[in-house]
């Protein structure tokens, strides 16, 4: 298959999740932002009279960028996951696999969806921030490069989710007891410097904490890690679930079986 076919194939998937999206903005861009609102309000406003400053930024201001970089990863998993398993339980994905278009341009084309979901979500998300606070970009480049490689990374561990999904339930179990649990625990709402050793340590062992203060340090300027360490996992991670991704569709794991 030409290049050619291949840039029409990922341009027609990606049209479709954007149309997708946007059909049904109530139900996939709306919802984050009302929760983020109460976000801001219950543990910003509220929790944070109490807590005061934290790495010479008030509570408010040093939460937004983790509340923002939570949004970004859950709307770009949950829209390649509920995308591409719709795609299979209504045998339309069928139509992808006899038609000259390669796995790369399926996987490329619902990522792309889900990073463009992400940042939609995340823009959002920032403009409610600023209704409550103050950011501003210490380091613009790191912050748009990191959030980009976090939605991408995100986004293929949906697209994994959904090839292994058989049925409705299997979508949510990923998000309900993995993903969840992880963005909380990944210095959304606290710094890791506020832990004992041990639980500092503990908390090196999740991904999402080098994303959140990566994002953090490109908003604010301040990180409890190396953002070094954050490139490496990020790209780490990009290439071991792209190969993941091709390595299922090419077996047909969950498609032809």
């Amino acid at each position: 298959m030409n290049i050619g076919l291949n840039l029409v194939a990922v341009k027609t998937i990606i049209r479709k999740e954007v149309i997708r999206v946007l059909r049904i903005w109530v139900q996939t861009i709306v919802p984050p932002a009302i929760t983020m609102t109460l976000y801001f309000i219950i543990f910003g406003n509220l929790i944070g009279r109490r807590i005061g400053s934290m790495d010479g930024f008030d509570y408010m201001q040093y939460i937004a960028p983790g509340l923002i970089m939570m949004s970004v990863i859950t709307n770009s998993y949950g829209n390649v996951v509920s995308s591409f398993f719709g795609a299979k339980f209504g045998r339309h994905v069928e139509e992808m696999l006899v038609s000259p278009m390669s796995n790369a341009s399926i996987i490329i084309g619902h990522v792309a969806g889900g990073v463009l979901r992400g940042l939609l979500v995340g823009l959002l998300v920032t403009v409610v921030a600023l209704f409550f606070t103050r950011l501003e970009l210490a380091h613009p480049l790191i912050m748009i490069s990191v959030v980009l490689l976090s939605s991408v990374v995100f986004s293929l561990a949906g697209f994994i989710n959904a090839v292994f999904a058989r049925k409705f339930d299997d979508i949510s179990i990923v998000p309900t007891f993995v993903l969840t649990p992880l963005t909380y625990l990944g210095g959304v709402f606290y710094s890791i410097s506020m832990l004992p050793e041990f639980w500092q340590n503990v908390s090196k062992a999740n991904p999402i904490l080098y994303m959140v203060n990566a994002f953090r340090y490109g908003i604010l300027g301040v990180s409890d890690i190396d953002i070094t360490y954050a490139y490496a996992i990020l790209l780490l991670f990009v290439m071991v679930l792209f190969s993941s991704c091709m390595l299922l569709m090419h077996r047909g794991v969950g498609i032809r079986e």
